[in-house]
């Protein structure tokens, strides 16, 4: 499934990234400890944080997730709104506590 496909069914918004929002889901992670999101999340995962700046964007990038959703609608400051769009991440926003958005997630890839 794609971003754009699963963020249309759940109502979520796009922040930014527009050019990553057909990238295809081959999972979820979860997490907001950057260090530790590093070193776990895999490719093409969908990862879940309230971390909206660009350090989070500088990890998506490095693991090759396959998009973002900031949950609880945190917010996505300017720079990483900027540098999402440069590099094509799509960042999205829901106002879904983080259990409920990766268990709906989860749930529609199995």
């Amino acid at each position: 499934m794609k971003i754009c496909e699963m963020a249309e069914k759940f109502g979520w918004k796009l922040l930014a990234g527009e050019d990553g929002a057909d990238r295809e889901i081959n999972g979820v992670y979860v997490g907001d400890l950057l260090s530790w999101v590093m070193g776990r999340c895999q490719e093409d995962n969908l990862w879940f944080t309230v971390m909206g700046n660009i350090n989070a964007i500088a990890v998506a990038a490095l693991t090759d997730a396959c998009g973002i959703v900031l949950t609880e609608f945190a917010a996505l400051d300017e720079d990483a709104k900027n540098r999402a769009d440069m590099q094509g991440i799509a960042v999205y926003q829901t106002t879904d506590n983080t259990y409920t958005a990766c268990t709906k997630a989860y749930e529609e890839l199995k």
